[in-house]
């Protein structure tokens, strides 16, 4: 199931793809019974759609499942960077720094989204984790399926990955200055700005649920 769920997260097997029960059991070497209960759990996680006459498909990019994961993160990340504003713990600069460091680095790589990625992940779970707030964090990763396809879609553009870390290093300096006031319009621009741009219906509207 691990395999099937990076394969979906990572867009190796698309929005709207077939999943064909014959074709996985030979490839799993799993019979039907125990790969349909597979497949139940994977729609119930929203990673397929089951159909009862077209099959099980690769679920579409639920975009109002995105957007609701944006207005979760951001209510939550305005608090946590505030209080790390007030008070950071005395690693916190410095692993935030290091990050900071690899992503710039990972945005020159030659599939530079993917690294990225990780990278954009372990800068805010750092954030959360410094304010201990990392039950938050993975709470959160259970429900990500259709955000992290949203996200991965919109690293494709280069351009995007320096202004997520330009916007990243804001952030650091908006706690290691304590300027609790600029961190609600910041996160706000950080994590929503996507969601009202066209780039995925003019690029990617197959993937997106209609």
């Amino acid at each position: 199931m691990q395999q099937l769920k990076s394969e979906i997260l990572t867009l190796t097997l698309k929005p709207g793809m077939i999943l064909s029960e014959t074709a996985l059991s030979e490839r799993f070497q799993i019979s039907r019974t125990p790969l349909r209960d597979v497949l139940k759990q994977l729609a119930l996680e929203s990673y397929i759609d089951i159909y009862p006459k077209k099959g099980n498909l690769v679920s579409f990019i639920d975009l109002d499942s995105v957007e609701q994961m944006i207005y979760l993160r951001s209510t939550l990340e305005k608090e946590i960077i505030k209080d790390l504003a007030v008070e950071m713990p005395s690693r916190g600069t410095l692993e935030l720094k290091q990050i900071l460091k690899e992503q710039k680095e990972a945005v020159q790589q030659e599939n530079a989204h993917e690294a990225f990625l990780a990278w954009d992940d372990a800068f805010h779970k750092t954030l959360f984790t410094l304010a201990g707030r990392e039950f938050l964090w993975n709470l959160i990763q259970q429900y990500n399926v259709h955000y992290l396809r949203y996200r991965r879609l919109h690293l494709l553009k280069k351009e995007k990955l320096e202004d997520i870390r330009r916007e990243h290093q804001l952030i650091l300096d908006c706690i290691t200055n304590h300027h609790g006031e600029r961190i609600d319009e910041l996160v706000r621009h950080h994590l929503h700005e996507d969601i009202h741009a066209g780039y995925l219906q003019e690029n990617f509207a197959e993937y997106i649920k209609k």
